[in-house]
């Protein structure tokens, strides 16, 4: 079994898997839509993050009539929204961190219920 993230499966697989030409996935990396990773040899290789990448891009094409600009603003955002959720995961780890030390040095976590959490950092101490 190969992780997610490893390159793995030749243009003609993904192709195949995917029920398009091998042509769209050239088109598509020349676009900056996909990236995959290249052998020493050039050959391209995809990884199942590819892979589910591409799936994203046909439905938003094929399904819901974006075009190319569109798609790359869209997967630019997704992109973005993944990152904010792993900082906002790593800052309530460390607001827990700080909760169950009871106190930090120059600084203080003030947390206030509402729909969301807000956590304010106070470093006037």
């Amino acid at each position: 079994m190969h992780s997610y993230d490893e390159p793995v499966y030749l243009i003609s697989i993904v192709a195949s898997m995917l029920n398009i030409h091998p042509q769209t996935l050239r088109q598509y990396e020349r676009d900056g839509l996909i990236k995959p990773s290249r052998t020493q040899g050039r050959m391209r290789l995809y990884s199942q993050r590819d892979i589910d990448r591409m799936k994203m891009i046909l439905r938003l094409s094929r399904e819901l009539g974006v075009n190319i600009a569109g798609i790359d603003i869209i997967l630019r955002l997704k992109e973005q929204m993944e990152e904010m959720e792993k900082e906002i995961e790593r800052l309530k780890d460390e607001l827990r961190s700080v909760n169950r030390l009871g106190s930090v040095p120059k600084s203080k976590a003030v947390v206030k219920k509402s729909r969301c959490d807000i956590i304010i950092f106070d470093d006037k101490d």
